[in-house]
């Protein structure tokens, strides 16, 4: 794996998490970070039953470029179904507004090299619970699911927040980590759209300072804000070019 060496524990546990390696940050028996002059390895000891089952499973994924699915050894595996989320708690487009501004200031990495990804959970109650950095937007995503698995903080109360487009990859893992919200600064995918609807997940994007638009089950938004016509918007993607339908709210 190519990663920005910080958050390693997180990043091991989150990436075992989020490709169903464990079921369970339980399932992980030790942990041990081995430094050298060629990198670093993290070395994680399994539970006799998950070792088993992992026996059982071929999945090997060179570290994730582009796409994020390079190194899969099928198309069934790429687009496998996700799990369905937790409906969550309403939130209003004030929430998804204040969500979406509490990101920046909290990227110190970013701050200082303008080249890093972020990936953070914020609840309407708490404001934002946490955040992590990594040159990769897959691997921040998987440090943060890891971070919140640690801490046994719960998915279903608030959002994740992604400094970065959505590709199908970014959808399946927040599914895994069972967060009902996505709300990202750019736009996503078409797949990206179809597994998010697929997986009960609220999609909202190109969420900046002027309003943001909701590409998947918009019910979870209320409020004066959000515009009740259907429109329409071109995504152009990696994946496939569609039109979707979505929700404006400026």
């Amino acid at each position: 794996m190519m990663a920005t060496p910080q958050d390693l524990a997180d990043f091991a546990c989150g990436f075992s998490l989020t490709e169903g390696i464990v079921a369970s940050v339980d399932e992980i028996e030790h942990l041990e970070t081995i430094e050298s002059e060629a990198g670093i390895e993290l070395r994680m000891w399994l539970t006799e039953r998950r070792r088993a089952a992992l026996d059982e499973r071929r999945r090997y994924l060179a570290g994730p470029t582009g796409c994020g699915l390079c190194g899969i050894e099928s198309l069934t595996e790429a687009c496998r179904p996700p799990p369905v989320v937790p409906d969550g708690r309403p939130f209003t487009p004030d929430d998804i507004m204040q969500a979406i501004e509490s990101i920046a200031a909290a990227q110190p990495l970013n701050r200082e090299t303008r080249a890093m990804h972020g990936a953070a959970f914020w609840e309407p109650s708490r404001g934002l619970v946490a955040l992590r950095e990594d040159v990769g937007r897959h691997n921040a995503l998987d440090k943060l699911g890891g971070a919140l698995a640690r801490d046994r903080i719960a998915g279903h109360g608030g959002a994740v927040l992604l400094t970065s487009r959505v590709s199908v990859e970014m959808v399946q893992k927040t599914a895994m980590i069972g967060v009902p919200y996505i709300v990202a600064v750019s736009a996503p995918t078409a797949l990206a759209v179809r597994t998010a609807a697929a997986a009960g997940i609220t999609l909202v994007a190109i969420a900046r300072h002027d309003g943001f638009e909701i590409f998947t089950h918009p019910h979870r938004i209320a409020g004066e804000g959000v515009i009740a016509k259907v429109v329409a918007r071109e995504t152009v993607a990696k994946e496939a070019v569609a039109k979707e339908p979505v929700a404006h709210v400026a």
